[in-house]
């Protein structure tokens, strides 16, 4: 009985390690971050809807990797690393999207 209930412990404590392992609040944050900034692009004029449905596709990119990153339970060194270089590259690409002088010349 003593052994099950160790078993059953070591089992609840690793599963939980997993878990933990998986969870990725800053890629999160950042991801929402990221799609606010969209939004306001969009509000502001910044933005026109075509670069808006590109940014929004490359956003959907990083959550497909985030996805794939968290499938097994566990989200690597490796992996935080890739996703965290996605995020700069679209982070690039909304400032330079935002910034460009294309709004302002259909005024």
């Amino acid at each position: 009985m003593r052994q099950i209930g160790l078993t059953i412990g070591t089992v609840l404590l690793t599963t939980g390690m997993a878990y933990a392992e998986a969870e990725t609040p800053r890629i999160d944050q950042r991801q929402a971050n990221q799609e606010k900034r969209i939004d306001q692009g969009i509000a502001s004029g910044q933005l026109n809807e075509r670069e808006a449905a590109r940014l929004n596709k490359q956003q959907d990119r990083v959550g497909t990797m985030e996805n794939k990153a968290k499938a097994d339970g566990v989200v690597t060194k490796k992996e935080r690393a890739r996703l965290h270089n996605a995020q700069n590259h679209a982070s690039r690409n909304i400032a330079r999207e935002k910034h460009d002088a294309q709004g302002k010349r259909h005024r």
